[in-house]
């Protein structure tokens, strides 16, 4: 008799409660935001909003810090020890040691298969959905783990942002390319490149009113792959107006055939990193 499969991610998945319940995912493992030697939960006590407020009011951006092995260890045991195997979703590995520690802690157990997403956010929550799609087929966790790992690779995340203000007060781009592209009216798009296991680079950078870039974006995202899976397509994004989000809904619904366009607030990692006004349109191809 095959065993339950529980599946489990991190909190960089983005996914909102909604979805989370829709797919059965069965826990949520939270990375840790850092002020200081004060310690938050991703999505328990600490929220994007606060991450922004604590910036425009002191200038204050906090650091992300991975998941430990004895925290994976603690979130794990429990499962194995009630005959289940678990599927676990983690944040890219190049981005966080998260994965490296989600790998050591499952290597102590049995039964736990560890996904490199190579994805942040919903590029994640992708690879998520896709495990609860099998689960739900019956798959066993090694089953679904080797497909997994083949999807990765198919898996497509990218944002555009409205300000470089939060990335160069992060120290992840300098101050004066932060002026110039203020300057310039430049609104860079940053990508998730898979074969570097989820790192990010600056992709195509877009010129004028942030709304008329936006729709660049995502038209230019839409013309770039033309085998976009249309089961699913995320709009994922850190704060930002409604009418842009609808905006760009509009695009996908005129354009694509999508079955299903969910739209996520991105969580504390993403929003510390990028500020408010950023959003990206994830999803998968076939090839």
């Amino acid at each position: 008799m095959s065993k339950k499969v529980i599946l489990t991610i991190d909190s960089t998945c983005d996914l909102s409660e909604e979805l989370i319940q829709q797919y059965n995912i069965d826990e949520v493992f939270p990375l840790h935001v850092l002020y200081g030697d004060q310690s938050f939960d991703d999505g328990i006590n600490m929220f994007p909003d606060e991450i922004y407020k604590r910036f425009y009011d002191s200038g204050t951006l906090p650091t992300t810090a991975a998941i430990s092995i004895g925290e994976y260890l603690d979130h794990f045991r429990p499962y194995v020890e009630n005959g289940c195997e678990v599927i676990h979703i983690s944040l890219g590995s190049s981005l966080s040691c998260s994965h490296a520690n989600a790998r050591a802690a499952a290597e102590m157990l049995e039964g736990v298969y560890v996904i490199d997403s190579r994805a942040l956010s919903t590029g994640s929550g992708l690879i998520a959905l896709e495990a609860s799609d099998r689960i739900a087929q019956g798959m066993c966790a090694k089953d679904i783990a080797d497909e997994l790992n083949k999807l990765t690779d198919k898996n497509h995340a990218s944002f555009i942002l409205d300000t470089l203000r939060f990335l160069a007060a992060g120290g992840r781009c300098s101050a004066v390319a932060a002026f110039g592209a203020n300057v310039l009216g430049i609104k860079p798009s940053i990508a998730v490149d898979n074969a570097k296991c989820g790192s990010m680079g600056v992709a195509k950078k877009f010129r004028g009113k942030f709304p008329a870039c936006v729709e660049q974006y995502v038209n230019d995202q839409l013309d770039m792959y033309s085998d976009i899976v249309p089961k699913r397509i995320f709009i994922t994004h850190s704060g930002i107006d409604e009418a842009i989000i609808e905006s760009v809904r509009a695009i996908l619904k005129n354009r694509g055939n999508f079955e299903n366009i969910y739209v996520t607030r991105a969580g504390c990692t993403i929003s510390s990193h990028c500020g408010p006004n950023c959003i990206g349109v994830l999803f998968m191809t076939e090839s």
